[in-house]
């Protein structure tokens, strides 16, 4: 049975709750989730489209209800559920699901997938009013949790269509700098693309900002975020993915690695993800 320990509304277009009920064996932890409501919600007996977000916990910082209300007051989205997961042990939780990086980092990542497949999507799915069909429901997250998100659309079409890659750790890798690295062969999710099926019928948008980070360790002038991005696109065309089409990219001039630069951009990516007019 689900637990609510606040429950708040805004005035024109969203109410929130948080719900702790959900206790995880493959996590091995209660998981709190806060959810955003659109009005619609409480006066319909329909199923709504689903947005799930890694790190829920930053939703003040990413202004998130502020941008649904203005969002929601301009039309220019439809009515969705948002379910925001609060992280536990992120560095370990999050990752590629086959593959922890060479420091063993994400180890957890198989087990967070199972979490999400096999207790949050059906939890979710019996308490609140949000549809299971794959082509309504969207995964996002940021940095480690936007790999994360992208790894578990990538891989599991029948549940989820859309992912939303906010400043993602597409450098994840097997081998560390000094141990003969290789981009070619190294970064994890760009050898999982390589290598497994398409996923057909999917799209991606993918946001970088141009002061995510410093680090450049090819010398080519062009930060290692949005290097390891772009060749993560490149691959997903490779596969048959069009730019433009099922792929999108926003690069955010002065954007830094944080949710104040994700929030800024937020509106794009909802629009992109559940705007009024079909895609």
């Amino acid at each position: 049975m689900s637990a609510f320990i606040t429950s708040s509304s805004f005035a024109d277009g969203v109410t929130t709750r948080t719900d702790i009920g959900l206790v995880s064996i493959h996590l091995n932890r209660s998981v709190r989730l806060d959810l955003i409501f659109p009005n619609e919600y409480d006066t319909s007996t329909g199923r709504f489209p689903v947005l799930y977000l890694n790190d829920g916990q930053d939703l003040e910082r990413l202004r998130m209800t502020q941008v649904l209300d203005c969002l929601y007051q301009q039309k220019a989205i439809r009515p969705f559920v948002l379910v925001a997961i609060h992280c536990g042990d992120r560095i370990q939780e999050y990752g590629v699901a086959a593959q922890a990086d060479y420091l063993h980092r994400g180890a957890k990542a198989g087990s967070y997938t199972e979490f999400v497949i096999h207790e949050l999507l059906p939890y979710v799915q019996k308490h609140y009013r949000v549809v299971s069909d794959p082509e309504q429901s969207v995964f996002a997250g940021f940095s480690l949790g936007g790999l994360s998100a992208f790894d578990l659309v990538w891989n599991h079409p029948e549940l989820f269509r859309k992912a939303g890659v906010f400043s993602g750790s597409f450098w994840w890798r097997q081998r560390g700098l000094n141990d003969g690295y290789s981009d070619d062969t190294d970064r994890i999710i760009h050898a999982q693309v390589q290598k497994t099926k398409p996923p057909r019928g999917s799209k991606f948008w993918f946001q970088t900002g141009t002061l995510d980070e410093t680090d450049d360790r090819d010398h080519d002038g062009v930060i290692d975020s949005i290097d390891d991005t772009l060749d993560l696109i490149a691959e997903i065309e490779r596969k048959g993915f069009r730019w433009g089409k099922e792929v999108r990219y926003v690069e955010v001039m002065g954007g830094f690695h944080n949710p104040e630069t994700w929030s800024a951009v937020m509106p794009q990516f909802l629009v992109w993800a559940f705007g009024s007019k079909k895609e």
